[in-house]
């Protein structure tokens, strides 16, 4: 019976972690959608990113194989 006096403490604990994931998740998500936006106004406006070839070396590339 001495295990009983604590259940309180446990669900609390539970709940506050369960929590803390949910709001973790939920702030993970948010800011996924927030950086894919950013990412798409960014090549709407014509900025590429360092590691994507530019459209002059793929277009200079394609006369060499043509």
């Amino acid at each position: 019976m001495a295990e009983a006096t604590h259940t309180g403490f446990i669900i609390a604990a539970y709940a506050a972690a369960v929590i803390v994931v949910i709001g973790l998740c939920a702030w993970v998500m948010l800011d996924y959608r927030a950086q894919r936006r950013h990412l798409a106004d960014l090549e709407r406006r014509g900025v590429t990113r360092r590691s994507a070839p530019s459209p002059e070396a793929v277009q200079q590339q394609a006369k060499e194989q043509a």
